[in-house]
């Protein structure tokens, strides 16, 4: 995130190349761990899921009806639709769903080619040039190649430049991940491929702090909204997403996981 990429090794362009090749084929071990219960169809909700309050964001062939671009009417054309997944190919913007969430369960899958970065962000106002200078981010990348990777600050799964991810939870490029983010009030736990994260309390002193002692304490808006669009990040690279879900929640609501994808 807000970071000049640097010029990457031919053999990550060439890697870069082979997985845009074979984008649509998941392979067995790049799939979400296997559920207790038989594993529902990307982009699709189970009953369970229906009666739980999850809605889906995308069918798998049309995501312009649930979101656009950053400050813009329509969906990008950057961002296309191949084979059920939302794959960015070359600068488009940002994305941003066309309702606003307050308290909310979201989870997608996401896929990154080799160096890439991409974010997703909540609680997004479009009153700026940009989504992160109001949302904050659940950090999207591949950890080994980018050079964000190096702090786990910046790294897969982490609240950007906030609050670091622990090692290991993020699967290597070109293979699918499962994300989680959790927001019931103050309270925000990010979950990838079933490891927490990052878990933070937005009233605590603790954040007051973190937020002070970062790049964001130039952004006086940024961590303050209750309510906002969730934000698929443009970094220049290609990502790809599917099974992307929302739940709005009530305050006194429990955590309703979503259904595992094949």
């Amino acid at each position: 995130m807000i970071t000049v990429s640097t010029i990457r090794p031919a053999v990550i362009a060439t890697s870069a190349l082979c997985w845009i090749l074979g984008c649509a084929a998941a392979t067995k071990d790049g799939d979400s761990p296997k559920a207790t219960a038989a594993p529902a169809a990307p982009n699709t909700l189970t009953a369970a899921e229906k009666a739980a309050g999850w809605k889906l964001l995308f069918d798998g062939t049309d995501a312009s009806a649930h979101l656009r671009g950053y400050r813009r009417a329509e969906f990008p054309k950057e961002w296309a639709v191949e084979d059920g997944c939302i794959v960015l190919r070359g600068k488009g913007g940002d994305l941003v769903t066309r309702e606003e969430y307050g308290d909310f369960e979201f989870a997608c899958d996401w896929k990154v080619a080799p160096g890439g970065n991409s974010g997703i962000m909540w609680h997004v106002s479009e009153e700026f040039g940009a989504p992160w200078e109001t949302g904050p981010e659940m950090q999207v990348l591949d950890d080994e190649r980018h050079g964000d990777g190096k702090s786990r600050l910046t790294s897969a799964g982490a609240c950007y430049a906030l609050y670091a991810a622990p090692a290991g939870a993020v699967k290597p490029a070109g293979e699918w991940n499962h994300a989680v983010i959790r927001c019931m009030g103050p309270k925000v736990t990010y979950m990838l491929n079933g490891v927490v994260t990052a878990d933070f309390d937005m009233s605590s002193q603790q954040w007051k702090d973190t937020v002070k002692g970062s790049k964001f304490a130039s952004m006086p808006a940024f961590g303050t909204k209750s309510k906002g669009h969730i934000a698929l990040q443009d970094h220049g690279d290609v990502v790809m997403y599917r099974n992307l879900k929302v739940r709005p929640i009530a305050s006194d609501a429990k955590p309703e996981k979503p259904a595992k994808q094949k």
